[in-house]
């Protein structure tokens, strides 16, 4: 058998070279919005308008009123490594500007057809020009106030297979409000306004006030429970506001950082910041707010990576360690006393649960007896310490007896005491129906509530909508910023919120609450059934009690667990209570 012969190295065609490389810059449409955002802002662009059809995918356009492009100078800007940014004879490690490595236009004219038209403030007129991937640019003149439009067309049109691959329009959508929001926090002096298809879906103005733009992005019931944050870093500040502990997301997607104005991800400072909060937080909850770090830039190297959204710190442990050392002390320091108000938060996968009030009795010793095949399935779940798990006989009889704190359901079985968590319970009853793809039964409010949506949550909704509406929420446009919730759960009784709506969409937008077994399609379904079951706090009948049980049991292999895995169901053996009371003889 003959050994095959090594294969012979070629060089590749500048126009497979260029497509590669695009790859690296533009991995989706809001890498392109992100780019020429970015773009604008070192223009000094005081406000940019971003335009998209389907998602991006079809048509993107950015306006700003920046101090443009010369005319002369327009086939220079769709090159490779061709900046206004940089002097050649300057170190790189000095760089300030936004996007300077001079990629970003080039690689979006590889894979796109792209028009700009650009005046600066000294030209009478526009002057453009237009290219699509590999096909020679073509000029145009035109009217134009001062500033420069970006145009992108028929995004991947030359690379089908990645094309492919770009999820749906709203989803698309969806990212490029998030980047948006980036974008704004990192430097909300430049006001920033997104219309999808026509519509308009986000406006945030200019601000000079962080906690401003903060309660903008994240809602204005952020400030009410937020503590500012300012204080001194290895070559620089630290300046933000976050959320107080109770105001925690399922996900890091709720703390945004920025380096010098320029949004960034950064898992160590990440870290630090939820190292800071130390007991505050449970373990799976994640701090949400703003966090500026103003570095010498010489400490900082942005030419990691051609996205920008990474950087590298010449001292991260020490900038690390004070960012920690900064938070916990602002956190220690801020007054204890929030105003939570019981609304909900418009912050990606945030839950913030009002304080509960003592809620009576449902129905005291009122006798909803229960006959279900299997109820012994549900009580297999792992008990408190100093309790075992029962399993009542396969005709086993439920007496309810109350219901503590509005939370629990106290039951009597056929051998001992049974708690019932209703949320859990009933979560898990919809979260199955969801998936099952049933529609919720729901109820029409007496009076419609109107509520103002971000510009994610919109992105979400638009992408969500029919899931949304599955689930029991009628949720519709009500005027040019606002949204009317017309209809609720009824499963969820008597104190439904419409506000949950705000609650769910921001999970949405973050992919959803984790679940066991954790996938993309539970995740949406666990998220729209946390909010579509009753909740803790809300004040249920035996009559409520018997059909959450009725339909649990009825599941299929009737699960002990929540879709995020806490228990539904302990049992007390009657047992370990005569022992408890020093009735072991009895």
């Amino acid at each position: 058998m003959t050994s095959p012969s090594p294969r012979r190295i070629r060089r590749l065609d500048p126009s497979t070279v260029q497509r590669i490389a695009a790859g690296e810059v533009v991995e989706r449409p809001a890498s392109v919005v992100k780019e020429l955002i970015e773009n604008s802002i070192d223009a000094g662009a005081g406000s940019i308008a971003i335009r998209i059809s389907g998602g991006g995918i079809e048509r993107i356009a950015v306006a700003d009123d920046g101090h443009g492009i010369r005319p002369e100078d327009l086939e220079l800007a769709i090159e490779r490594h061709a900046t206004s940014k940089i002097d050649p004879d300057d170190p790189l490690e000095g760089i300030v500007t936004l996007g300077f490595r001079g990629e970003a236009l080039a690689a979006i004219a590889a894979v796109s057809r792209l028009r700009i038209s650009s005046r600066p403030p000294d030209r009478e007129g526009a002057a453009g020009i237009e290219v699509a991937g590999e096909t020679a640019a073509s000029r145009f003149t035109g009217p134009r106030a001062p500033g420069t439009t970006v145009e992108v067309t028929d995004l991947f049109f030359n690379t089908p297979a990645r094309r492919k691959f770009l999820r749906s329009p709203p989803a698309e959508q969806l990212e490029i409000a998030r980047t948006l929001e980036r974008a704004y926090l990192a430097e909300p002096s430049v006001a920033l306004t997104l219309e999808s298809d026509g519509r308009a879906v986000a406006a945030y103005p200019t601000s000079d006030d962080p906690s401003d733009a903060a309660s903008r992005v994240l809602g204005p019931d952020f400030l009410r429970s937020s503590f500012a944050v300012a204080g001194e870093v290895p070559g620089g500040r630290v300046t933000g506001v976050l959320g107080r502990p109770p105001l925690a997301a399922g996900s890091s997607r709720g703390l945004y950082l920025a380096v010098n104005h320029r949004p960034i991800d950064s898992r160590p400072i990440q870290q630090a910041v939820r190292a800071a909060f130390g007991d505050y937080l449970p373990r799976p909850r994640y701090p949400v707010g703003v966090l500026h770090l103003d570095i010498d830039p010489a400490e900082v190297d942005v030419n990691v990576h051609p996205t920008k959204r990474e950087v590298r710190f010449s001292r991260l442990r020490e900038v690390a360690e004070a960012v920690r050392r900064q938070v916990r002390e602002s956190l220690l320091a801020a007054p204890r006393i929030a105003d939570l108000s019981g609304h909900a938060l418009a912050v990606p996968a945030l839950r913030a649960r009002a304080p509960r009030a003592s809620a009576p009795i449902a129905s005291a010793r009122a006798t909803g007896t229960i006959e279900r095949r299997s109820v012994q399935r549900a009580l297999g779940a792992t008990a408190p310490p100093r309790a075992e798990v029962g399993a009542p006989s396969s005709r086993a009889r439920l007496v309810l007896l109350g219901c503590l704190d509005a939370l629990y359901w106290v039951a009597e079985g056929e051998d001992g005491l049974v708690l019932v968590d209703q949320h859990a319970a009933s979560e898990r009853v919809v979260f199955e129906s969801i998936r099952r793809g049933e529609t919720i039964a729901r109820q029409e409010m007496v009076e419609p509530v109107t509520i103002r949506l971000t510009g994610a949550e919109r992105a979400a909704l638009a992408a969500h909508g029919s899931e949304v509406a599955r689930a029991g929420f009628d949720v519709a446009e009500f005027g040019p910023d606002a949204w009317a919730v017309r209809s609720v759960p009824s499963f969820a009784g008597r104190r439904a919120r419409a506000e949950s709506v705000i609650e769910m969409l921001d999970e949405l937008a973050a992919g959803g609450r984790p679940t066991e077994p954790d996938g993309l399609v539970e995740r949406r379904a666990a998220s729209l059934a946390c909010h579509a079951a009753i909740r803790a706090g809300d004040v249920v009948s035996a009559v409520e009690f018997s059909r959450v049980l009725d339909a649990l049991h009825a599941l299929d292999d009737a699960p002990n667990s929540c879709p995020h895995g806490r228990p539904i169901v302990i049992g007390i053996p009657r047992s370990r209570i005569d022992r408890w009371f020093l009735r072991s003889g009895a």
